[in-house]
């Protein structure tokens, strides 16, 4: 039977994968740089890939995951929508997507401090998680 801390981080990773994929998905078609959108794509692919080995593993402990927290993910949306509108363009893009990536990365590195008795498996994809979150941030810093 896995510790309670290895479901809770298995869920805040399910949830920070979809808060990823929703997040790439509200600015993809605002994209005009081709390289810019092909780093996107392959990312918001990567996080898709690492939802599956997610849901995998909580399908293990008889567990349905967990969405973002709607208001969240709903003002994150707004945000979007307003600041593209304001000052359309990449670098705008850009600075969004880093600024969730660094929430999203401060958030992870919290819950493997909170859940330090989650099992080596849930740690290693928050792990990966947080990797691949920060190697879009380096990706895309020309675009800022």
């Amino acid at each position: 039977m896995p510790s309670e801390d290895t479901i809770k981080l298995l869920r805040e990773c399910n949830a920070g994968v979809k808060m990823g994929i929703a997040s790439i998905d509200d600015v993809l078609d605002k994209v005009t740089d081709d390289t810019f959108k092909s780093l996107l794509t392959t990312c918001k692919q990567e996080h898709s890939k690492l939802d599956d080995e997610i849901k995998t593993e909580l399908d293990k402990f008889g567990d349905d995951g967990k969405e973002p927290n709607p208001l969240a993910k709903g003002m994150s949306h707004m945000k979007t929508d307003v600041k593209t509108m304001m000052e359309p363009g990449d670098q705008t893009i850009a600075d969004l997507i880093t600024e969730g990536c660094n929430m999203g990365v401060k958030s992870l590195r919290r819950y493997l401090n909170q859940y330090s008795l989650a099992d080596a498996t849930a740690k290693g994809i928050a792990q990966r998680l947080i990797q691949l979150e920060k190697q879009l941030t380096d990706d895309i810093a020309i675009y800022l």
